[in-house]
């Protein structure tokens, strides 16, 4: 949008905070390349479009804003004389895109000196070359150490989520791991004793009695109720008390193995009513083989399956053989990382899940959501440890207006007023040396904002922080394709 033309007077910007210590010559030459225009109250410029001015505002006031999604959020508003906006950054040349980074309007008649981008380029190179070397190194040196430390950011959480991962599947190996040992143990014991049962002298009839029962035993394994601790207790007392009945010794020890599998006093008299007496004592040492087994194989197969599950979470989380953008399920991206970081979050971090299944799956970048969900779980595990190492942590999914709303609340220390609004600088960090670089915040809000079109904002007193994330239901056209830097 241009403005209407006015005259340009070298006194009059001569009296700027910007301008003040220029020569009348570099004034003089300023107002013959440069102009003064008179803006309406309306846009000025737009975010995204090519930089061509440098704006410096004499009179008004001036509102800008940068693009979230569907919605333009205003980041300052301001009547201050000699404040300046747009092409700012002409100096560096097309070693960066030279776009506007945001949107600029103005709410009354508003006056501005405008400064063609190559003119305020050429000046600046010209006037000030020391100054545009210190801030091209400034600039161009930031993005390197924000490169370089966002790699050491993601080394430092993979280190700690393949510490956490390894701790998890071994405790699952090392179970499957006993059970067969043990397994091979019992199984060893069983061929000994139905050696000593065959060689006795039992009857044809009874030998298939035997086992028929053995299979009956076996499928009663598999279904197993759960009993509270009284009632399996009470259960062991009764089984404990029939086997000495019945002149079997050691029935303290078989009892509780028993009671694991479902067993009861029912049970022990359908096995005395289908074999002789002289024989029950060898055919319950026989079957107790039989129930062990069972329930070592049952342990091996929970082993494994966790084993899987670990694999397919660990799949999940990273998003192997996966497209970097798809329509995804944000619980199952929650759950992934929720169980990645399990080790770091640790036993004395209540999790609440507090998810509404109904809401709809968004389209995004799952890869990249798990880092967003990595960064805010990380800084609210170091909350509540801060505040003593016991608290909550809650996860929460909610449709927000047309949005998808995904919350962190933790009980920790919470965050003070004074520096809430800086947590998503880069560099920025409130933990001690060497155990944070103030990019987890930065990175995520890249992630939400820039990429996913959405908004991260933080709520925060001393025993609730609630990290919120909003994300947009549906792609639209101008969602990037690339991947972040």
């Amino acid at each position: 949008m241009n403005g209407r033309p006015m005259p340009c007077s070298p006194a009059e910007i001569g009296k700027l905070f910007l301008f003040e210590k220029l020569t009348p010559e570099q004034l003089g030459r300023l107002c013959a390349e440069g102009r003064v225009e008179l803006f309406d109250p309306g846009p000025v410029y737009a975010e995204g479009e090519d930089a061509t001015c440098f704006y410096v505002m004499l009179e008004g006031t001036v509102v800008l804003s940068r693009r979230v999604g569907a919605d333009d959020v205003e980041t300052n508003r301001t009547s201050q004389r000699g404040v300046y906006a747009g092409a700012m950054q002409a100096y560096v040349g097309d070693r960066v895109p030279q776009v506007y980074t945001n949107s600029m309007r103005v709410t009354e008649p508003t006056r501005f000196f405008v400064l063609p981008a190559d003119t305020f380029a050429a000046v600046m190179r010209e006037w000030f070359p020391m100054a545009v070397h210190l801030l091209e190194g400034l600039f161009f040196g930031s993005k390197s150490t924000q490169r370089a430390i966002g790699q050491r950011e993601r080394l430092l959480a993979l280190g700690s989520l393949s510490a956490g991962l390894t701790h998890e599947l071994n405790n699952p190996a090392a179970a499957a791991v006993r059970a067969t040992s043990t397994l091979r143990e019992r199984v060893a014991k069983m061929r000994h004793k139905l050696a000593v049962i065959a060689e006795g002298p039992f009857s044809r009839d009874a030998l298939a009695g035997l086992i028929e029962i053995q299979e009956r035993t076996a499928e009663r394994v598999a279904k197993a109720p759960s009993l509270s601790p009284l009632e399996a207790a009470d259960r062991e007392d009764a089984l404990t008390d029939w086997l000495d009945d019945h002149g079997i010794e050691q029935g303290w020890q078989l009892a509780p193995t028993f009671v694991q599998a479902g067993l009861d006093t029912e049970w022990l008299e359908q096995v005395a009513a289908a074999v002789d007496a002289e024989i029950l004592p060898g055919a319950v040492g026989w079957l107790n083989y039989t129930v062990e087994t069972e329930l070592l194989m049952n342990e091996i197969a929970d082993s494994t399956a966790r084993v899987s599950h670990l694999v397919g979470a660990a799949k999940q989380y990273a998003q192997l053989d996966r497209a970097p953008h798809r329509t995804v399920d944000v619980h199952e991206l929650l759950d992934s990382t929720l169980l990645m970081l399990s080790g770091k979050i640790g036993p004395r971090i209540e999790v609440v899940k507090e998810y509404d299944r109904t809401v709809p799956r968004v389209p995004a970048y799952p890869a990249e959501l798990n880092q967003v969900w990595t960064n805010l779980i990380d800084n609210a595990v170091a909350a509540v440890n801060d505040a003593g190492g016991e608290g909550t942590l809650t996860v929460r999914t909610a449709l927000h207006h047309d949005r998808l709303l995904v919350e962190f609340r933790d009980t920790g220390t919470g965050i003070a007023p004074e520096i809430r609004e800086r947590v998503f600088d880069p560099f920025f960090t409130t933990k001690p040396v060497g155990e944070g670089t103030g990019l987890g915040l930065d990175i995520s809000w890249r992630i939400v904002v820039d990429k996913h079109h959405g908004s991260l904002h933080v709520e925060s007193e001393p025993g609730d922080t609630r990290f919120q994330v909003l994300l947009p239901l549906t792609t639209t056209e101008s969602d990037p394709t690339e991947e972040p830097v």
